[in-house]
């Protein structure tokens, strides 16, 4: 080993990996340097102790790869949820459960679809809804809703609670 790797404190070494492959990670945001970096900083604190530069390099490699395989999954998945929403714009009104305000035939017919008012057409030909119905929208055409009938179970998004009793 040279010298000046020797005489030199290895922790501070390994704190430098730790950050650059900290810099790494901020351009690439794949989490993979930020676990090397997590590695690197086991090493440092290994080394601190004094071990030999052998034992940090194994002891980095077992410590990234733990962190690798076990964290980083756990917090890709993190990420991803945080970053996830339900559907939204069209598709967002789509499943969701509308009353009808003008009757709906299979040309045309008016909802109200999340507290706004749509344009609206049966799916299916003769089918017909009269005012106040709950309809399913199984998709939008432009700027118009595509309904069904609703199942009992659904719940209109536009109706006011009753009154409690």
């Amino acid at each position: 080993m040279p010298d000046w790797l020797r005489d030199s404190p290895q922790w501070l070494w390994w704190v430098g990996a730790a950050l650059a492959f900290g810099i790494v990670e901020m351009t690439t945001l794949d989490l993979l340097f930020l676990m090397l970096a997590l590695g690197a900083l086991v090493a440092a604190i290994v080394a601190g102790t004094g071990i030999d530069l052998i034992w940090q390099v194994l002891i980095f490699a077992v410590s990234a790869g733990l962190f690798v395989v076990a964290l980083r999954p756990v917090a890709l998945r993190y990420i991803q949820l945080e970053g996830r929403g339900g559907p939204m714009n069209v598709e967002g009104n789509i499943g969701q459960t509308a009353t009808v305000l003008q009757q709906v035939t299979d040309r045309s017919g008016r909802v109200k679809l999340r507290g706004e008012e749509w344009s609206a057409r049966a799916e299916l030909e003769g089918q017909t809804f009269e005012p106040g119905a709950l309809v399913d929208v199984v998709r939008i055409d432009g700027a118009t809703a595509v309904v069904t009938p609703s199942t009992p179970e659904d719940k209109p998004f536009d109706l006011e609670p009753p009154p409690r009793t």
